[in-house]
């Protein structure tokens, strides 16, 4: 049995027993509720009410702040509708050139939903912490604001199916979506908690002196919100969202990336059966930090020092893995009679040197200029001594189904011009991807090695806040824990990748905590902001969609002097935009399966 069978034996579980609590009123009889007919619980609470008149005391500040949230709302609300817009247009353009993407995670159903265990690009545990924070500084914000505004906030809680998956503060409706008249209350609803207890206890007084309690209710005003109230309470929950992951960007692109160095990217990949490395116990998984007295930091400085060893040479490397360090002697043996040394070129750039000049994948360069091209250290280091505009010559072998001019030798010749580098070093740009996708050979030792270069992948993070000027910066920064820099998705500092790096200066005392801080700050980062972006869709039942609403409502209103009128075309506007943007996201699910099947 698969781990989603059992996963799912536990929910199904989980339903019939809160079904059966809920049928026997066991949940209503500690302030629970079903949310709908799922097993979705609706926890409330009283406690924390009062600490809300204390939060919202300083008026003024929270004013401000969801005023500033009502601008950003509508800058977001602008954004994600484009968004979704021109990703429909791109989806429907593809069935026209019919050339419409394959069904996979990116447009999965699953991972639309922010649920860790659920969304496969999350951690269940980073993605818990986040999600709790989330959830609780955006309802926390919307309880507090109607204080402010003196709305009335029956309760808070969460929202409960086995792990938390929602929270929420509990408003009175009447006064924050109601229109404004007067109605009968024994206790006004925009009274406090204290009021309410010194009410009961005058209650309580006139039962014990039997004083005569009036049979008419006191005609009391219920404080209806205005439209610029309204805006500023539902508004208040994004603005927290992105203040949230303000600062959780700012500490982890600053003072905790910074105190993140890169430490050896030399992965083992694997290992030959009965290889020397092999025997010497070298395993997969290994991060070699260091050979005889050289240390390595990257993967080209390990390939670097293999071309200066001959044969049946003894060698020793030091690895680690999962914290533990080894230190293994191997001897080298000779590559097999049949290989030729060469470097695989992997794929090359687009308009670059090597397109012109008629270089493709899966050739193997094995000269250039007088240089023979032993490994890729060998290529990385020639390239790094040329020059933009420099002419050199390129023997390569080429794959058997070559049908180009070859040599005596069977290889094929090609003079290339070098182009200025576009990533602005000094040296010339060839336009050649090396290696069998980031795979280096080692058939000395009989192993393969992969070349991550984490110290450029650790720069690159460092450089994404600089990027936020311009609108591809905030498109890696959406999509960082998807999507990646080249589709790798990036989540974190953990597995694999948190053994490329080392804490340094003052994390170095926190060892492998500095890797959870990291962590814990880019999802609680990430998760507010997408949150706080996808709240401000112009869609009921979504903050964005009731102020866009009641901005419609305003607008229509200023022309036609008719609440009827401004009602019927507001709501009927919102209702259409709501529609829309369900079926743009049913249709980026199902585009890619029905798009198969035409």
């Amino acid at each position: 049995m698969d781990g989603t069978s059992i996963a799912l034996g536990i929910f199904l579980l989980y339903w019939f027993f809160i079904s059966f609590l809920n049928r026997k009123g066991i949940l209503q009889k500690y302030n629970i509720s079903t949310f709908g007919p799922l097993p979705i619980l609706m926890i409330r609470t009283t406690k924390g009410l009062k600490l809300l008149d204390v939060l919202a005391r300083p008026k003024f500040f929270w004013r401000i702040f969801a005023n500033v949230g009502i601008l950003l709302m509508f800058a977001g609300m602008i954004s994600m509708f484009l968004v979704i817009a021109l990703s429909d247009i791109a989806l429907y353009a593809s069935f026209l050139n019919g050339n419409v993407p394959q069904p996979g995670k990116y447009n999965s159903a699953r991972n639309i939903f922010l649920i860790p265990g659920v969304n496969e690009f999350i951690p269940f545990t980073w993605g818990i912490i986040a999600l709790i924070v989330t959830l609780v500084v955006h309802e926390f914000s919307h309880a507090i604001l109607c204080r402010v505004e003196n709305i009335r906030v029956k309760s808070m809680g969460i929202l409960l199916a086995l792990i938390p998956v929602g929270g929420f503060a509990e408003p009175d409706d009447e006064q924050l979506f109601g229109k404004r008249e007067e109605v009968k209350k024994e206790i006004s609803l925009t009274a406090t908690i204290d009021e309410i207890r010194e009410r009961e206890g005058e209650n309580q007084r006139n039962r014990k002196t039997e004083i005569p309690v009036p049979d008419k209710l006191e005609s009391r005003p219920v404080t209806i919100a205005t439209r610029t109230q309204r805006a500023r309470i539902l508004a208040a929950g994004v603005m927290a969202n992105f203040s949230v992951a303000f600062i959780a960007f700012l500490l982890f692109f600053g003072p905790v990336l910074g105190s993140i160095a890169p430490s050896s990217d030399a992965l083992i990949l694997s290992v030959n059966k009965s290889s020397p490395a092999d025997l010497a116990g070298l395993q997969q998984g290994m991060i070699i930090t260091q050979i005889n007295d050289t240390n390595v930091a990257t993967a080209i400085d390990f390939l670097t020092y293999l071309d200066t060893i001959k044969p049946d040479d003894t060698v020793r490397i030091y690895t680690t893995k999962d914290g533990i360090a080894s230190v293994h002697d191997l001897k080298t043996v000779s590559a097999p009679n049949n290989s030729i040394s060469g470097v695989l070129v992997g794929g090359v750039v687009e308009g670059s040197p090597a397109a012109s000049a008629g270089i493709e994948t899966g050739m193997k360069m094995i000269r250039i200029n007088n240089t023979k091209m032993q490994s890729v250290a060998s290529f990385v280091n020639f390239m790094e001594k040329t020059q933009a505009n420099e002419n050199i010559e390129i023997e390569l072998l080429p794959p058997a189904n070559y049908t180009g001019k070859l040599t005596e030798d069977g290889t094929v010749v090609f003079n290339v011009q070098l182009s200025s580098n576009p990533s602005e070093s000094k040296h010339g740009f060839l336009g050649v991807m090396y290696g069998n996708n980031g795979i280096a050979d080692c058939p000395a030792l009989g192993i393969s090695i992969g070349m991550p270069q984490a110290k450029l992948y650790l720069e690159a993070l460092k450089q994404i806040p600089s990027l936020l000027t311009v609108p591809a910066g905030w498109i890696i920064l959406f999509g960082l824990p998807i999507y990646g820099f080249a589709g790798e998705g990036f989540r974190g500092f953990s597995g694999t990748i948190m053994q490329f790096y080392h804490p340094v200066g003052w994390a170095e005392p926190l060892g492998i905590g500095i890797f959870w801080i990291a962590n814990t700050l880019l999802w609680i980062g990430w998760l507010n902001f997408y949150v706080g972006l996808f709240n401000c869709l112009p869609a009921v039942p979504l903050d964005g969609g009731h102020v866009f609403k009641d901005y419609a409502y305003s607008f229509v209103y200023r022309l036609t002097r008719s609440e009827t009128t401004s009602e019927k075309v507001s709501s009927s506007i919102t209702t259409s935009f709501s529609i829309l943007i369900l079926f743009s996201f049913i249709f980026m699910i199902f585009g890619p399966f029905i798009g198969q099947w035409m």
